[in-house]
C-alpha cells in the first residue's frame, strides 16, 4: 500500500502543492524553515486524527488557526489533505484516493468532507465507498462483488461525531474494506521523533516489544525482543554495529536483579560491559537506526527527519543504502535531510526541495530540473550538485 501522491491545500505553508509519482525512498532537502517537519506532520496529523480526533489533533499543533495557511479566511477557507495510495483488491492493484477537507464552523473544528473512492472496473470515474460530511454519510458494504452493477452495490448509512473521522469508526469493521485496509494503514505509520536521552537507562521489562516507537523510548525491550525471537536479524544489527562504531563489539539488553531491562554495550578495550547512559549519542542513535531498520515486519510508512545527527559523516552513504532496502521489502521511507553525504547517495527520482517564498513552500523534483538530470547523466552526484548551488533557490537568502 504505497503512497503515490500527496495534495495539500492550506496546511500551514502549503498553500497549494500536489505531489505526484512518490517513490519507495523518498529524500527531502530544504532550509531551516522551509516545511520538510510540516510535510511529515502531514503524515502525524492524520495518525493523531485516528487514535484521538480532529479537534485534538489540531489543538496539538495550536488549534485550526494555527494549521490554516496565513493569509486564509478562517470563517471561508478549509484545509484539505488528499492521498493516493496503490492497494491490492480482490487480486487487482488498485489506485485509491482519501480525502479529508476540514473547517470551522462558530469556533469548532468540523470535517466538510471524507472520501475513499478508487474505480470498480478499467473505465469510468472512480466511485465512492465511503462519503462523509459533517458526521452523516454512508459506506458501502459489499464493494469487492465486482460483478455487480453500482446500482446494486449496498450503502450503510452512519452519523459520526462533525469532529471525527468516519474511517476511525467504520474501519474497525471487515465489511467496510477500504475503509478498513487504510485504517490499518494509517495506525502502522511510523513517524519518528526519537530522543536519544528517551532511549537511555533502565526501562520496565513489559509493554509492546516488537516495533520501536516513534521517541525511542522502549528500545531496550524491542532489542531484547528481537534477541530472543530474531537471532540472526539481532546478529546482523550487532555485526553493523562492530563495524560502524570503533570498539563496540557486542549490545546486550540486560534483565537487572530489580527487575528493570537495560542495554549494556561491550568495548573489545575493557572486561566489563558498560552501561548505556556511558556510551556516546551517535553510538545509541546507530543502534537504534539498525533496530528500526531491520524490524522484521516493516511499517508501511516510515518518516525520519535528519538521520545524520550525532553521526559520523563516512556512515551516510550505509545509512541510506538501509533505508532503500527497508523500502524494497515493503516500507515506504520519506527521509529529510541536510547531509550532502547522504543525498550523494541518492537517485534523481528519489530526491525533492523545497523553497519557501512569501510564505509558501514550493516542492520541486530533481527530476524536472534539465539542469541537474543532466549533470546526474554525465555521473555527477546530487549532494555535490546541491552545495554546488543547482538547487535553485533551496538555499537561505
Amino acid at each position: 500500500m504505497r503512497i503515490e501522491s500527496i495534495r495539500l491545500k492550506n496546511f500551514k505553508a502549503f498553500r497549494d502543492i500536489h505531489l505526484r509519482d512518490v517513490p519507495a525512498f523518498f529524500v527531502v532537502v530544504g532550509a531551516n524553515g522551509s516545511g520538510k517537519s510540516t510535510l511529515f506532520d502531514v503524515f502525524g496529523f492524520l495518525h493523531d486524527c485516528l487514535k484521538g480526533n480532529v479537534r485534538q489533533a489540531l489543538d496539538k499543533r495550536g488549534r485550526f488557526r494555527e494549521v490554516l495557511s496565513r493569509g486564509c479566511d478562517p470563517e471561508k477557507d478549509s484545509i484539505l489533505i488528499e492521498l493516493q495510495y496503490r492497494m491490492e483488491i480482490t487480486g487487482v492493484e488498485r489506485l485509491v484516493t482519501y480525502s479529508l477537507e476540514i473547517g470551522e464552523e462558530a469556533g469548532s473544528p468540523v470535517v466538510f468532507r471524507e472520501l475513499l473512492r478508487y474505480k470498480r472496473g478499467r473505465y469510468g470515474s472512480p466511485y465512492h465507498f465511503l462519503d462523509f460530511s459533517k458526521g452523516e454519510g454512508y459506506a458501502i458494504t459489499n464493494e469487492e462483488d465486482f460483478k455487480i452493477s453500482d446500482e446494486q452495490l449496498e450503502n450503510e448509512k452512519q452519523k459520526v461525531s462533525p469532529d471525527t473521522l468516519a474511517i476511525k469508526g467504520l474501519g474497525q469493521f471487515e465489511r467496510f474494506k477500504a475503509a478498513s485496509a487504510f485504517r490499518r494503514l494509517i495506525e502502522n505509520w511510523h513517524v519518528s521523533d526519537f530522543h536519544i536521552n528517551a532511549a537511555r537507562g533502565r526501562k520496565e521489562a513489559s509493554g509492546d516489544t516488537e516495533h520501536l516507537s516513534e521517541s525511542g523510548d522502549n528500545l531496550p525491550l524491542v532489542a531484547r525482543y528481537l534477541h530472543e525471537r530474531h537471532q540472526e536479524v539481532f546478529k546482523t544489527i550487532l555485526s553493523t554495529m562492530a563495524r560502524r562504531v570503533p570498539g563496540v563489539t557486542s549490545v546486550e539488553p540486560k534483565l537487572m536483579d530489580d527487575g528493570y531491562l537495560t542495554l549494556r554495550f561491550q568495548d573489545g578495550s575493557f572486561k566489563t560491559p558498560f552501561l548505556d547512559r556511558y556510551v556516546s549519542d551517535g553510538t545509541i542513535k546507530m543502534f537504534a537506526y539498525l533496530t528500526l531498520l531491520h524490524d522484521p515486519k516493516p511499517h508501511p510508512l516510515l518518516c525520519v527527519e535528519e538521520p545524520e545527527n550525532q553521526l559520523y559523516p563516512q556512515l551516510m552513504v550505509e545509512l541510506s543504502e538501509e533505508f532503500r532496502a527497508y523500502a524494497s521489502r515493503g516500507g515506504q521511507v520519506f527521509v529529510s535531510t541536510h547531509s550532502p553525504d547522504f543525498l550523494n547517495a541518492m537517485e534523481l527520482d528519489e530526491v525533492c526541495w523545497l523553497v519557501k517564498r512569501d510564505g509558501r513552500t514550493e516542492i520541486h523534483r530533481a527530476k524536472d530540473n534539465a539542469q541537474v538530470a543532466a549533470y546526474m547523466a554525465e555521473g555527477d552526484q546530487l549532494g555535490y550538485l546541491w552545495k554546488q548551488g543547482f538547487f535553485d533557490g533551496v538555499d537561505p537568502q
